[in-house]
């Protein structure tokens, strides 16, 4: 994998890059529909591709190893074989769904185990196994196996958890050093900065990454309870630290707002749930702001979803038709949001990039930012 810096924000630390994998080409900032099991939910492959223009993907690794299981992953040829997804695709560790699971799973020096939310079978997962488990899957980018802790956690917690997470870290980088991608690719590996909302863990934290030396980094358990603004100084004080030349994901952020307030402070990658599921819930995001499409206000309005919509759908059906297919309960009304939601999102880090390489990405960030966020 590399990564080229193509421009820089000079009011701040917003960057235009291209990552090039095996599986082809990442532009960024750039934003990644979440696969949780292969799929993301209500969208065919093709719709990702030409309609929410998706240039990665997410899949999760405690979800795929339950189901359908490694044996059936490795008989495939891998993820991509198996679901047809031919563009790059990011795992991450399983780590968050492990250490959500706080009633059914025992932390160890060894590593994690944990029971199936499925059927209840007891599982471990080592920092060795989960290398093995992504290796399997076949993610072009991996993530290191970390703890989680929860963003109120006391810094006692929180020093004891970084120095657990830093141990890790160095059985992972030292398995995968020692292991090969079994379908003939490269496979990178990320590690993921954490430390609560403690500076000085931070700091530590990304100290240690960045000495690491892999081909990008990640800066993990953030918006997970925490205040916003407290996200956003953690986010600056690992980016001073972390490599210029190196890709940065934000894991599991967040908002439209979020991400461009990221996107200003040098992160490169996002995910999140958020367009998909808030979109199932009849929640639209637009370039004009927010849109609840059970309102009764949309009853009787024929206008376009959004006639300068990034996606199709925007323009092949009415508020009001779409409002109609929420309250009939149809599949066909969480199929359309969520595939505009996923396109707004890649239009607006495409945007993001756009003003980046102009020059004017932050007098076009605090206009944008006005706009997307009132209620329609």
């Amino acid at each position: 994998m590399t990564f080229e810096l193509q421009g820089t924000d000079s009011n701040s630390w917003a960057r235009a890059g291209r990552i090039e994998t095996d599986h082809g080409t990442i532009l960024t900032p750039i934003f990644m529909p979440v696969g949780t099991v292969g799929s993301v939910k209500c969208l065919h492959f093709h719709e990702l591709k030409e309609e929410v223009k998706a240039q990665i993907i997410l899949g999760n690794t405690y979800h795929l190893y339950l189901r359908p299981g490694l044996d059936v992953l490795s008989e495939a040829g891998g993820l991509h074989k198996f679901n047809g997804w031919d563009r790059p695709i990011l795992t991450d560790s399983g780590g968050f769904q492990v250490f959500s699971l706080a009633e059914n799973r025992k932390l160890t020096e060894e590593g994690a185990v944990f029971r199936s939310h499925i059927d209840g079978s007891k599982h471990m997962f080592s920092p060795e196994r989960v290398m093995d488990i992504e290796r399997t899957i076949g993610a072009d980018i991996m993530m290191a196996f970390d703890e989680c802790p929860p963003g109120q956690s006391d810094y006692s917690y929180a020093r004891k958890s970084l120095d657990l997470t830093e141990r890790w870290l160095d059985r992972c980088i030292a398995r995968y050093n020692e292991t090969e991608c079994p379908y003939g690719y490269h496979q990178s590996l990320f590690p993921i900065v954490q430390g609560c909302t403690y500076p000085d863990l931070r700091r530590r934290a990304a100290e240690n990454v960045a000495e690491k030396g892999c081909d990008g980094n990640a800066i993990g358990g953030l918006a997970v309870g925490e205040p916003t603004e407290k996200m956003y100084e953690m986010i600056e004080i690992v980016n001073e630290i972390l490599p210029k030349d190196k890709p940065r994901y934000l894991m599991g952020v967040g908002t439209p707002a979020n991400i461009l307030e990221g996107i200003e402070r040098g992160v490169d990658m996002f995910d999140c749930v958020m367009p998909t599921r808030n979109g199932r819930n009849g929640m639209l995001f637009t370039r004009h702001g927010i849109m609840n499409m059970k309102n009764a206000k949309w009853a009787h309005d024929f206008s376009p979803i959004q006639e300068d919509g990034p996606a199709e759908v925007d323009r092949q059906y009415s508020k009001a038709y779409l409002r109609h297919l929420f309250h009939a309960e149809e599949f066909l009304a969480l199929q359309i949001a969520s595939i505009h939601n996923l396109a707004f999102y890649l239009w607006l880090v495409g945007e993001a990039r756009k003003h980046i390489l102009e020059g004017d990405f932050k007098s076009w960030k605090t206009q944008t930012l006005e706009e997307i966020t009132q209620r329609l």
